[in-house]
């Protein structure tokens, strides 16, 4: 088995890979997540998820495949990243309140043999309760959302910002690594889970997943 290194600090991204199976090694990506005047969302994702992997490739070991992943949220056309402090967060949260919006993952796969990166793209469509002022004040206050993409994450045991009953989508990918993309790619370079990988992942969320078959079978 090649080597893996994912460019990432997230524990949830670190979770999330260790059920297929693999070892691998992790490094944190330094990268200015800034969009780009004018840069459209999924542009914006595609070029930090590159940007990840090539920043964390010179510590890859000899034929490593390097991952990089970037996530972001989007409402009314407008990027959502990680808020700044308390009131952005307070606010963003605020916006998506009893609304529909997309999360948007990017993954490259940087292959440091032959210098290639391949980048797919995940799209989930994300509907979120109605939770009250109160709710939203208490997740606020616990620090939680300072460190996620539209300040929040629907794994929160607590707050739960999302209508699961009316979710039809990939969880992986709002968590941040959605893992049926990813190893769609992997397999193409030669490389397969060592487990039943949707199987572990809905045991892990957990939650029934209707689009893995799809997502596996779809060309990359």
């Amino acid at each position: 088995m090649r080597p893996l290194l994912l460019a990432s600090a997230s524990p949830r991204r670190r979770q999330l890979l260790a059920l297929a199976g693999w070892t691998f090694t992790t490094l944190a990506a330094n990268a200015d997540e800034t969009p780009l005047p004018g840069e459209a969302p999924e542009a914006f994702v595609r070029r930090l998820s590159e940007l990840k992997a090539r920043s964390a490739a010179h510590a890859a070991p000899a034929g490593a495949l390097v991952i990089g992943s970037d996530t972001t949220v989007v409402i009314d056309g407008q990027i959502l990243n990680k808020p700044g402090d308390a009131a952005e967060a307070r606010a963003m949260l605020t916006q998506l309140r009893g609304r529909e919006h997309i999360v948007l993952t990017a993954i490259t796969v940087l292959d440091t043999v032959t210098g290639q990166a391949f980048t797919d793209l995940a799209r989930s469509r994300v509907p979120m309760r109605a939770y009250s002022a109160a709710e939203l004040e208490a997740y606020v206050a616990t620090g939680d959302p300072l460190d996620k993409a539209g300040a929040y994450a629907i794994q929160h045991p607590a707050f739960q910002p999302v209508d699961r009953a009316a979710f039809v989508d990939c969880f992986a990918n709002v968590m941040g690594l959605p893992l049926c993309h990813l190893l769609r790619r992997l397999r193409r370079l030669g490389l397969d889970a060592l487990t039943d990988l949707p199987a572990e992942c809905q045991a892990f969320i957990p939650y029934a997943c209707p689009v893995f078959e799809r997502l596996l079978n779809e060309p990359v």
